[in-house]
């Protein structure tokens, strides 16, 4: 079954026919082509296809795009602006938080939502936004560091 829904992706509206049944993620990857969000374990537990809609971060593979419906979804592509990087992206690669890379656009979109929320977070308040996001690379000592750098 087909449904014509509406989202704002990255601050743009998108007007699209899906099948019911497509995830955020697959709406966002296949028709968007917006490949920054990556699939990882499909389960909803990984954080690979973080995603934030209306501000909040949310796994796009478990989530039918069709929830999704007139709301605001913000991707990593939605970050940089004009060929610059946004600040948390530029902390990620000075800290050397991002080595593979998959992991890092949830990880980024995680720590924006939080930053949003309470802009000097504690350690532990970081430790517990990211604890829903795998990282097999940097062992999260770059992750956190990176974030730190940008509390105040």
């Amino acid at each position: 079954m087909k449904k014509k829904i509406r989202l704002i992706v990255n601050g743009e509206e998108k007007v699209l026919t899906i099948d019911v049944q497509q995830t955020l993620l697959e709406v966002l990857r296949e028709d968007l082509g917006l490949t920054g969000t990556k699939k990882g374990c499909n389960q909803g537990e990984c954080g690979a296809c973080t995603v934030l809609l209306e501000g909040k971060p949310v796994s796009s593979c478990s989530l039918l795009a069709v929830k999704a419906d007139g709301k605001a979804v913000t991707t990593i592509e939605g970050l940089a602006k004009g060929g610059q990087l946004h600040p948390i992206q530029q902390a990620f690669n000075e800290k050397g938080a991002i080595q593979c890379g998959f992991c890092s656009p949830g990880m980024i979109l995680v720590t924006k939502s939080l930053l949003e929320q309470n802009p000097n977070p504690t350690t532990a308040e970081i430790k517990e936004a990211i604890a829903g996001n795998i990282c097999r690379c940097t062992g999260y000592v770059q992750i956190i560091e990176a974030i730190r750098s940008l509390v105040p």
